[in-house]
């Protein structure tokens, strides 16, 4: 196998022990997980079409994005400077403002593609 390659997978192999540690040790990672599969569930379950895929794809990959970005932030921080100080208490604020500001466009975007579905099986 060449080098390249070696390299790529020991670097998906890198990414994916850092999912698997983000799931076991963030509890909101454990909820945004939650939140896909149900999400995942309910686009199959109300037959989603092609662009609505795409929107909750988006949608899930940004909040993943930042929950990632923002525990990185955080576990950086801590290893670098264990003692609370104020200026790194405000840039792991701003990182968990970052999540919840995906988390709520997510759920706009969720709103948006499944209301319909659902005010149409009330009719």
């Amino acid at each position: 196998m060449s080098t390249f390659l070696v390299r790529r997978l020991r670097s998906i192999a890198h990414a994916l022990r850092g999912l698997g540690h983000l799931v076991r040790t963030q509890g909101n990672a454990r909820v945004h997980l939650a939140a896909t599969v149900a999400v995942c569930i309910a686009g199959l379950v109300f037959g989603i079409d092609r662009n609505e895929w795409l929107w909750l794809v988006v949608a899930i990959s940004l909040v993943w994005s930042a929950e990632a970005f923002n525990t990185a932030l955080e576990l950086l921080a801590d290893a670098v400077h264990p003692v609370r100080h104020p200026g790194i208490g405000r840039a792991k604020d701003a990182a968990a403002a970052a999540v919840l500001v995906a988390a709520a466009g997510a759920a706009v975007i969720g709103l948006l593609v499944f209301l319909p579905h659902l005010l149409a099986g009330w009719r």
